[in-house]
């Protein structure tokens, strides 16, 4: 079975919710498919591969809080390379650097431990959805300002009418669109 047919069925095995956060959101969710094993089998095979073709010398991949860790510790498994988190402030113990960023109702913070990601380093970020681009953005600030060097950005589901990938000064591959 060839890539786009692995990303159609793990497409129809994605839950969508309407109104959900709020009236007139669609959204789109990533869990109803981890639910069925096929998808889990086809998203990680596909999601390496995808990772391996467009970044072959990441060095660490950073996943953000919270279902991108379920992504980043998956990939970095297969690649045997390690792995890192970004989460939300006050998650994360020791030293740390953070990065304010702005949501569409408010102010959030990003951190991460000052150590996981050592200077120069090539790092590759991996989330579950691309919306509007503020999450994703901060954390490849967050990424820059520990040192690393941001050579891609993997997003399982894009939704393309937000237009969140015109913010980001990256390349960024995602898997399945909206």
């Amino acid at each position: 079975m060839g890539n786009d047919d692995k990303l159609e069925y793990i497409k129809s095995k994605i839950g969508t919710f309407p109104d959900f956060p709020k009236k007139g959101i669609v959204f789109r969710d990533i869990f109803s498919a981890l639910r069925d094993p096929t998808a889990c089998k086809y998203l990680k095979e596909v999601l390496v591969q995808l990772v391996k073709e467009k970044c072959p010398n990441a060095e660490i991949i950073v996943g953000l809080e919270s279902r991108g860790f379920l992504f980043n510790f998956m990939v970095a498994t297969e690649l045997g390379i390690g792995c890192a988190p970004v989460r939300k402030k006050g998650k994360l113990p020791g030293d740390l650097i953070s990065v304010e960023y702005v949501l569409e109702y408010g102010k959030d913070i990003f951190e991460m431990q000052a150590n996981a990601i050592k200077p120069g380093q090539k790092v590759i970020i991996v989330d579950d959805l691309l919306a509007t681009g503020g999450s994703l953005k901060a954390a490849i600030e967050l990424v820059r300002k520990a040192g690393g060097n941001v050579i891609g950005s993997f997003v399982v589901l894009e939704l393309e009418d937000l237009h969140g990938r015109d913010k980001l000064d990256c390349d960024v591959y995602s898997l399945i669109k909206y």
